[in-house]
């Protein structure tokens, strides 16, 4: 899962970073609104966070203008203002979400997970393929109860893979959902992670689940 973090204030960002990396999400950040903007046009996200007071671009115009612009995308909204007109105006613009400053992180935590279930695509909050089992909230895999252990870029492929069932990634596509812009890999990165996830799987009893599609990529075929 791949999110934008909008925040000026470089202390909370970098926490915010910490946190969210941790829970496996890749996170690009960027300190404006205006830049914030640009990000969108260039990638797709699964979740924007945004402070309000941003510089350049307010974080109210800007969920404004991404969703006059058809994204929809979902987004939580961040404030040190207690008012309830802030909040109001902040969800007319359309964000799906408000936290006020200082933030708790556990809040945060299940709220950006409430807000990824609320997608396209019906997702409950375990992820379950046969005796495959994802779970979003303390990051376990186990398959058949037994937990698998799992580098960040393995977990966080395998989840890509579960969120969405039999749809072929290529490598690049890969690359766009899990590596933020700081960090691109090589095509060759990604066909490792795949060889030690395959072999981990196989080791659980999973033989086989991720397939080769000649001349496209790769999916989840159990």
């Amino acid at each position: 899962m791949r999110i934008l973090l909008i925040e000026d204030e470089e202390i909370l960002a970098s926490v915010l970073l910490k946190s969210l990396t941790k829970q496996h999400y890749v996170v690009d950040v960027v300190q404006d609104g205006q830049m914030g903007w640009e990000y969108t046009q260039s990638t797709n996200y699964d979740l924007l966070l945004i402070d309000v007071g941003l510089p350049k671009l307010d974080g109210i115009t800007l969920c404004q203008r991404l969703r006059s612009g058809g994204c929809f995308t979902p987004i939580l909204l961040m404030t040190a203002k207690d008012g309830s007109r802030e909040r109001i105006q902040g969800l007319d613009a359309g964000a799906d979400d408000y936290l006020i400053k200082p933030l708790d992180l556990e809040e945060l935590q299940a709220r950006i997970r409430a807000l990824i279930r609320r997608g396209d695509r019906p997702c409950t909050p375990i992820l379950e393929v046969g005796a495959l089992r994802l779970d979003p909230s303390s990051c376990e895999v186990t398959y058949n109860n037994k937990l698998l252990e799992l580098t960040a870029k393995e977990y966080s492929l395998l989840e890509l893979f579960l969120r969405n069932p039999s749809r072929v990634f290529s490598r690049g596509d890969i690359i766009e959902h899990l590596w933020t812009f700081d960090d691109p890999p090589q095509e060759e990165t990604v066909k490792s992670h795949i060889k030690y996830l395959r072999q981990k799987l196989k080791a659980a009893g999973a033989v086989d689940w991720i397939e080769n599609v000649y001349g496209l990529g790769y999916r989840l075929n159990p």
